[in-house]
């Protein structure tokens, strides 16, 4: 029996990896997500299946995809499908479903108070199980199975600052989505003779990962897209981290044990469709795991304060509970 892991790249890859390790899958798997620095890192050791891109709204990637999944099914014969989405669930598990594989759809824990479009249209396609991350909006139709911010927790901790401060910037990898907002808010406040180095009493230095954001006129050393190791590496070794506040940026946050600033694309700004990352940083800030701020409210004082806070990852997790059918387990 096989398992067939289906993501986007970006966040919903990384939601998926953290879900299937409390989902009980077959135990042979095999991913199909879009190849990039990310997925290529993250999923070195493991049975990948590359496709092109599908974007945001792109009917016609989900309309190419129907072909790809029908090769997976010939060649493979999935017995389960498991996807975070997002337009990519929307080409393979309808017709998956359709030959007769157990299907299921966990909504990105960035919905906050309601399923996404993708979402919205798997809720009516016959054998596809859909699920949320929060039990507030949890109801017939979508069961609440868990989330993928259970498994972490604030600590406070004293942390003394090096010779010089390590900044990790972060603004995601979404191709369709620049968010120079951020970069040229922070580009003073971190450059050199900026604020935080006049207040900490050091030199500060930056990582930039900066996505499809274009920076090439600002006066920093960008770097667009870091494998997942070198990101998580950066991460760990930060003294601080501001980050986009997308659900993918936000676990490795968590997981790198920073507590970091996360700031919010807006939809009006032409940086995401919708404000869903709104909704998600205010999610996290509940949580304790995260501070909140827009990208022109981010002060030194802000940066400053995050380093009191660490992020621990709980010894025990509960499953993420699918509604499996009679006989396949949850």
């Amino acid at each position: 029996m096989t398992t067939a892991l289906v993501a986007t790249t970006g966040g919903h890859l990384t939601q998926l990896v953290g879900l299937a390790e409390r989902i009980p899958i077959d135990a042979e798997t095999v991913w199909v997500t879009h190849a990039n620095e990310q997925s290529t890192s993250l999923l070195a050791d493991r049975h990948v299946e590359y496709i092109p891109y599908v974007g945001v709204r792109d009917v016609r990637g989900v309309l190419r995809s129907l072909g790809q999944a029908h090769s997976l099914y010939r060649r493979k014969r999935p017995t389960l499908a498991v996807s975070t989405g997002s337009g990519i669930a929307l080409g393979y598990l309808p017709y998956l479903a359709a030959r007769g594989v157990e299907c299921h759809y966990i909504e990105s824990a960035a919905r906050v108070s309601g399923p996404s479009l993708t979402g919205r249209v798997l809720r009516w396609v016959p054998g596809v199980r859909t699920y949320t991350q929060y039990r507030h909006w949890s109801d017939a139709h979508w069961h609440y199975g868990g989330s993928g911010f259970d498994s972490y927790e604030p600590v406070t901790v004293e942390r003394p600052l090096g010779e010089r401060i390590k900044v990790v910037v972060t603004a995601g990898t979404a191709a369709e989505f620049p968010f120079r907002r951020l970069i040229v808010a922070l580009t003073k406040l971190l450059g050199p003779g900026g604020d935080l180095e006049t207040v900490a009493g050091r030199p500060v230095e930056v990582l930039w990962q900066t996505g499809c954001t274009p920076v090439d006129d600002l006066p920093i050393h960008a770097t667009p897209f870091l494998p997942a190791a070198d990101l998580t590496a950066a991460l760990i070794e930060a003294d601080i981290v501001v980050s986009h506040a997308g659900t993918g940026s936000a676990l490795a946050s968590l997981a790198a044990g920073r507590f970091a600033v996360m700031t919010t694309r807006v939809a009006a700004f032409g940086e995401a469709g919708d404000n869903h990352q709104v909704e998600l940083a205010e999610e996290l800030a509940a949580r304790g795991l995260a501070l909140h701020r827009a990208p022109d409210a981010i002060t030194s004082a802000d940066l400053m304060a995050t380093r009191s806070t660490a992020i621990r990852r709980l010894t025990e997790v509960p499953a993420f509970e699918l509604r499996r059918r009679r006989g396949r387990g949850r």
